[in-house]
């Protein structure tokens, strides 16, 4: 699951950054990082999907 970058022409490595953090975003790293950052009790684990399934439940209506 490694991201891979490779150099487009001309391209700098500011923009190299800018594209390699834009792909970690859409795979999801950096909300999985910050989610494993600290320990989450699995009650609470529990408890938190419970609370997104029912604002997704809600926001279908």
């Amino acid at each position: 699951m490694a991201i891979r970058i490779k150099a487009r022409g001309g391209e700098s490595v500011d923009q190299m950054l800018k594209r390699f953090k834009k792909l970690c975003e859409k795979e999801g790293l950096t909300k999985d990082i910050k989610r494993k950052a600290f320990f989450e009790k699995p009650s609470e684990r529990r408890r938190r999907a419970m609370r997104k399934s029912v604002k997704r439940s809600d926001s279908r209506r």
